[in-house]
């Protein structure tokens, strides 16, 4: 496979899967609004530093509040990691590589792409959000799906799955980090009665919750919480499920060697740590120590398999 080609179809994976997490985390933060007591608003800030976009939000001199973030979130062209940025660039990878690809994939991205084009302003209202984001949600699923159940089991799937599961990894450590201690005001006193609340709406960023109660416990507590995420290898938006899907598509790989090190490495490490265990501030430095070797992984899949070219941030 030539390595624009493996590169391509690894970056439309991601685009499709970051699109996807971050109308999960648009959605489920609305939502959050109207069921947390009076006079307690969570905050829209820490949902800019899930995504990493911290600075470039910042550039402007704006107001980190609900209109601002979603509109940064959604439908701002100039932010690499909107909906609308993230939708475009996988439908630019996928035009590539549309030989490689299932035809029916091609024509589905289309269709979501023009979807978000078309209806990002009714996305930015209150009234409009909650179809929008869903409809972004259920088309990234459908294309996922498509390409599951129907592509040849090649390179080209397994860059696929690396980049998707690589994506979704990631998004969740972030998730982790960030909502776990920064999603209610410092000053409030009130906002230690809502660890709970905290968690659940952890778990439902990632459509965790009702499997959570089903397969852990009917309780929500912050270390059975951390288990799963990290740990439970049976759930597919597990950071363990994830890395595990990476190791065995590299193994599929020509010269997997540097590649599989990394990520047998970050396997190791997931497995051996007792996240259980660790308090806030140790649960931060696990996660920035995880995004590092998400990192020195990408360097390596792309020493050895993408074609060279300026490095690439977090973004893409």
């Amino acid at each position: 496979m030539l390595s624009r080609v493996a590169e391509n179809i690894y970056w439309l994976a991601r685009y499709v899967e970051r699109a996807e997490n971050t109308a999960r985390l648009i959605r489920v933060n609305t939502h959050l609004v109207l069921d947390t007591p009076r006079g307690i608003v969570p905050g829209w800030e820490p949902l800019v530093d899930i995504t990493g976009l911290l600075d470039a939000f910042h550039k402007v001199d704006r107001e980190a509040n609900e209109r601002n973030v979603v509109r940064f979130l959604i439908g701002d062209a100039n932010n690499p990691g909107s909906i609308i940025s993230a939708l475009a660039a996988a439908r630019e990878n996928c035009r590539t590589v549309r030989d490689v690809l299932p035809r029916s994939a091609w024509e589905k991205l289309n269709e979501l792409h023009l979807f978000a084009r078309e209806n990002v302003q009714r996305g930015l209202t209150k009234g409009g959000r909650d179809d929008f984001l869903g409809g972004i949600i259920s088309g990234a699923q459908q294309i996922a799906g498509l390409l599951e159940s129907v592509m040849y089991r090649d390179e080209a799937w397994h860059f696929l799955r690396i980049g998707h599961n690589l994506e979704r990894a990631d998004m969740t450590t972030r998730i982790i980090d960030v909502r776990s201690t920064d999603l209610f005001p410092d000053n409030l006193l009130e906002s230690r009665s809502l660890d709970t609340l905290q968690w659940i709406s952890v778990l439902r960023s990632i459509s965790g919750y009702q499997i959570y109660r089903r397969h852990v416990a009917i309780r929500v507590s912050r270390p059975n919480v951390l288990s799963f995420l990290f740990q439970e290898p049976r759930f597919p938006r597990s950071i363990v499920h994830c890395i595990e899907a990476v190791v065995g598509s590299i193994e599929g790989l020509e010269r997997p060697e540097k590649a599989l090190r990394s990520s047998r490495a970050i396997l190791r490490t997931l497995r051996e740590t007792d996240v259980t265990d660790l308090n806030p501030a140790s649960l931060h430095e696990f996660i920035d120590e995880f995004q590092i070797q998400i990192m020195e992984l990408h360097s390596r899949l792309a020493e050895v398999y993408f074609p060279p070219s300026v490095a690439l941030d977090e973004t893409g």
